[in-house]
C-alpha cells in the first residue's frame, strides 16, 4: 500500500491591512515544542531543585529560541548553500523561504544556554540534563512538519509503505516519520534513566551520542540536498556533521562514566 502525499501544509490563511498571511502545521508544531519545553523544564528543574523560577524558565526558552534560529540558520548558509547565500546576501535572513540545520540549532542553544548559566550561575550540565528531553520531542514534532510539508524526503524505493511526494519523481522513503520516530525513541530512553544516579552531563552526551548514530543511519535513505549531492560519492553533508556527534558523545559517556566510577 502506497500513499499519494497531497496535504495542504497551510492550516489557515487570512488577510490582514491587505497583507496576505499564512498559519502553517509546521510553525504551530515548533510553537508547541516550545510550549511543552518550558513546562518540562520548569517540571524537571523542580525536580531537581536547580533553583529556577517560572520566569527564569521562560527566559530560557526565548533565550533558546534565538539560539536555535540563529545558529541552525548561520550553518545552513556556511555547510549546505554559502555560494548562493554569498551571491543574494538579503536571503541570508529570509528563514520564512527554509533552510535551517538541525546541527546547527543544536550548537545555537547550547551556546545560548551556557550563557543563560554564567548568568543564573547554574550548572550548564545540570540544566543540559533536563532541556534535552523535551528537545526530543520537539524534534519529533519538527520532523512531523517536514512531513505534512512535503519536504526533506527519503530516497526511491519500492516499499510498500513509500509515499509519492508532489515534487519528486517516484515513491519515496518517509524518512521524515522515519526520524520523528527516532527522536521519540531518544526521548522515551532519556525518561526512563533520567531518575538513575548518573554523572552531570550523562543525559546530554547521551542525546548527542544517540542523534549522532541514528540520525547518520536514517541518512542512508534520504535524498541529499539537491545542490550538494554525495560526499566520497556515498555520504550526504548530514552524515559528515552528525558521524562527529557519535564519536565525540561516545567519547565523553566513556570519560564521565571512568571518572564517575573513580569517585
Amino acid at each position: 500500500m502506497v500513499f499519494i502525499h497531497n496535504i495542504n501544509p497551510t492550516l489557515f490563511d487570512f488577510t490582514l491591512f491587505g497583507a496576505n498571511f499564512e498559519i502553517r502545521y509546521y510553525g504551530m508544531l515548533y510553537m508547541l515544542s516550545f510550549i511543552i519545553a518550558y513546562f518540562m523544564i520548569r517540571y524537571l528543574a523542580k525536580q531537581r531543585k536547580l533553583g529556577i523560577t517560572d520566569d527564569d524558565a521562560a527566559d530560557l526558552i526565548l533565550y533558546i529560541l534565538v539560539g536555535v534560529v540563529a545558529g541552525a540558520r548561520v550553518f545552513y548558509i556556511v555547510f549546505y548553500n554559502l555560494q548562493y547565500y554569498l551571491q543574494n546576501p538579503l536571503e541570508m535572513v529570509a528563514v520564512w523561504h527554509g533552510g535551517l540545520s538541525f546541527h546547527g540549532g543544536l550548537a545555537g542553544a547550547a551556546l545560548a544556554g551556557w550563557y543563560f548559566c554564567r548568568k543564573k550561575k547554574i550548572s550548564f550540565y545540570k540544566l543540559a540534563d533536563i532541556a534535552v528531553i523535551p528537545a526530543a520531542i520537539g524534534l519529533a514534532l519538527g520532523r512531523i512538519g517536514n512531513f505534512l510539508n512535503g519536504e526533506v524526503y527519503g530516497r526511491v524505493t519500492e516499499m510498500p509503505w513509500g509515499v509519492k511526494f508532489p515534487d519528486a519523481e517516484g515513491f519515496r522513503h518517509p524518512s521524515q516519520l522515519y526520524e520523528s520516530l527516532k527522536n521519540l525513541a531518544i526521548f522515551a530512553t532519556l525518561w526512563k534513566i533520567k531518575d538513575k544516579m548518573l554523572p552531570d552531563g550523562f543525559l546530554f552526551w547521551s542525546f548527542v551520542t544517540m542523534y549522532g548514530l541514528l540520525r547518520f543511519l536514517i541518512e542512508f535513505v534520504k535524498e541529499p540536498d539537491s545542490q550538494l549531492g554525495f560526499f566520497l560519492g556515498y555520504f550526504t553533508m548530514g552524515q559528515l556533521l552528525t558521524f562527529p556527534m557519535f564519536v565525540g558523545g561516545a567519547i565523553m559517556l566513556y570519560r564521565l562514566k571512568r571518572n564517575h566510577e573513580n569517585k
